[in-house]
């Protein structure tokens, strides 16, 4: 019979498997050294300080969730610039990875992944300020759309914040440490979560499969379209507007579409993106082609027709984020797009393609407006203890 020592290296059986125990657990200790693995990188932030809020035109995280409050009666111009300053420094902590005040999950703060927390305020916040006059005057409701069948569920809100990051834990944990800090001045009216997700360097997809968010502005186009250059309400230079619009997609009635169709509602194709002119995700489209039959290569009525600008001020910069929720009674899904435009000016900026879309878009068989409110941006905090709205509040 073979000699176990010798397959064992100079260790018997009955000693690798009993009486060598002792042995065995110094080998381990041995592989646990060797296999330890590299100390951690140092956790990935983004800047909290700075002339610019975080959270716009920052590289898109894979989570959000934007929470609207509606105020409590009573509440003062001191108790809301009380409340921009509470969150503002919470805020500046957490997205550097270090704990919020008073802070009961400190542990949750380790991995910011990049978290960043953008605050907005709707029309009621300057009205319970008693400061309309410095209310830009594109704050207010949209216009009502025939598409649209909006439920105050999803719909306006006093104050807002926006909170990104790569991991759902930290935009979980950032949610709650926020709101809790004010609950005795606020209630919330709605929590919206969603995300994306891409391979480094490609658009991401929707939910109906169509990569979504091919054109977009880019870094040199911010100045003049996006931040807010102090003309018309000097406290808001470097702010900027956001329409928040949630649209519910019908999958079930999508499914039933063949790919062809699908295509040519949206003008783009499913595997590449590119427009049905095109072979290339970021070609330019050509709505003049017409095939060999005289009719459009991309047809008038599907959704990159109806979404072209007609001229560069009608442009913003979007951010995009699926949201999957739990089917309602009788429903099979639950899904649609959290759609986020930041601009300068809303009248001029969106509202004209939006009406565009809401004539002759033949994508909205498929999809529904359940959500909208609009919210003012203050410009971000250049230094520590300043915060979010002081430029409104002190000016």
């Amino acid at each position: 019979m073979p000699d176990h020592r010798t397959r064992f290296g100079g260790l018997s059986r009955r000693r690798l498997l009993g009486g060598g125990a002792a042995a065995a657990g110094a080998a381990g200790i041995g592989w646990s050294l060797l296999d330890r693995p590299e100390p951690a990188p140092p956790p990935a932030t983004e800047p909290f300080y700075g002339p610019h809020q975080a959270g716009i035109s920052t590289a898109a995280q894979d989570h959000v969730a934007f929470v609207a409050f509606d105020l409590r009666p009573g509440v003062t111009r001191d108790d809301i610039a009380g409340i921009l300053r509470l969150w503002s420094g919470d805020a500046a902590r957490l997205t550097q990875g270090t704990p919020a005040l008073a802070d009961t999950e400190p542990q949750l703060t380790a991995r910011p992944a990049r978290l960043t927390v953008t605050i907005g305020l709707g029309p009621g916040v300057f009205t319970a300020a008693g400061l309309d006059q410095r209310r830009p005057a594109w704050l207010r409701p949209l216009p009502s759309f025939p598409i649209d069948r909006l439920e105050s569920r999803w719909s306006d809100g006093d104050l807002m914040i926006q909170v990104c990051a790569d991991e759902a834990t930290t935009v979980a944990h950032a949610v709650r440490v926020l709101c809790r800090a004010v609950t005795t001045l606020t209630t919330v009216r709605w929590v919206q979560r969603g995300f994306r997700n891409a391979a480094p360097g490609q658009t991401p997809r929707n939910l109906m499969g169509q990569i979504d968010g091919t054109e977009n502005l880019a870094a040199a186009e911010l100045d003049s379209l996006v931040w807010d250059d102090g003309a018309a309400q000097p406290w808001l230079s470097g702010g900027t507007a956001l329409v928040l619009r949630r649209i519910a997609m019908n999958l079930e009635t999508w499914d039933e579409i063949d790919p062809e169709g699908r295509e040519l509602t949206v003008g783009r194709t499913l595997a590449t993106g590119a427009p049905l002119t095109g072979t290339d995700e970021f070609d330019a489209p050509d709505f003049a082609a017409v095939d060999q039959h005289g009719i459009p290569v991309i047809p008038a009525s599907s959704h990159i027709a109806r979404a072209r600008h007609t001229h560069a001020g009608e442009r913003f910069l979007r951010r995009g984020y699926n949201y999957d929720d739990a089917p309602e009674a009788g429903q099979v899904s639950n899904s649609g797009l959290l759609f986020a435009a930041f601009q300068r000016d809303v009248d001029t900026q969106y509202l004209p393609v939006q009406q565009r879309l809401a004539d002759f878009d033949a994508l909205n068989v498929w999809t529904t407006p359940i959500g909208s409110a609009v919210f003012v941006i203050p410009p971000g905090v250049t230094a520590p203890g300043g915060y979010v709205g002081q430029s409104l509040f002190e000016s």
